[in-house]
């Protein structure tokens, strides 16, 4: 593209809402400065400015965007999810966003897998007889299900005899309910277990890479960039996502 095809270049807050809007999950900062540096690079002149963006000018084009979104009443916004971030509907507009994709005749979530879900969430890593103890019945199947809709991963196998499997929750978990982060579930003062702050972060990043995959989890798809201008981005977001997943 030649300087010639460019009256005006865009603000950064609309190359965000673009990436936002493009994306099919959720974008870290990370992943959007990736994408202006290759533009800056790739297509030079003008776009030179966007490969030098920061971090930081990234969250104030966010939160410029948000106002913005606000201020119009666009019935949109942005929402942070699993340190990410997405375009979203405001909730007073969910029945008529629901309406029209007929989420309501979709497949949901049963009340089993709902009470399973949960004392994964708040209990995690746990094991199956943990969670067993909890609902008073077999739960292979409804793991089986949760697992099947990558909601419910295998974490590590436990220390304790025959080692059997701690379950705990993914990033799609995340996503689908729409947290950042385990801790801002509501109420978990009541399921969640005491645990040492060094055993909580080991239970949950060592992983069972050969378990995930026959389960049908999802896995880390490394990137792989010749560009020199962004080999050193591209490895930190391999890095975050195989951290994310694990």
């Amino acid at each position: 593209m030649s300087e010639s095809t460019v009256d005006v270049l865009p603000e950064l807050k609309q190359i965000v809402g673009a990436l936002l809007f493009a994306a099919r999950e959720p974008l870290s900062i990370k992943r959007m400065r990736k994408a202006m540096i290759e533009t800056g690079t790739g297509f030079g002149g003008p776009y030179e400015q966007y490969a030098k963006a920061t971090d930081q000018q990234i969250e104030g084009a966010i939160e410029a965007l948000q106002e913005d979104m606000n201020n119009a009443k666009l019935g949109l916004g942005v929402a942070k999810v699993a340190d990410a971030y997405r375009l979203q509907n405001d909730a007073a507009c969910g029945p008529f966003v629901r309406a029209l994709l007929e989420k309501n005749q979709t497949m949901r979530l049963s009340k089993p897998a709902l009470e399973t879900l949960a004392i994964v969430a708040y209990r995690q890593p746990c094991l199956r007889s943990e969670i067993e103890e909890v609902r008073g019945v077999s739960v292979d199947a409804v793991l089986r299900k949760l697992i099947d809709m990558q909601l419910v991963r295998v974490v590590r196998r436990s220390e304790l005899p025959g080692r059997p499997w701690l379950f705990g929750t993914t990033q799609k978990f995340l996503e689908h309910f729409g947290i950042n982060r385990i801790e801002d579930l509501p109420g978990s003062g009541e399921l969640m277990r005491a645990l040492p702050v060094d055993e909580k972060k080991k239970d949950t990043t060592d992983t069972f890479p050969e378990l995930e995959k026959e389960l049908g989890n999802e896995t880390a798809d490394a990137e792989q960039d010749a560009d020199e201008s962004t080999a050193a981005l591209d490895e930190e977001l391999q890095k975050e996502e195989i951290k994310d997943e694990g």
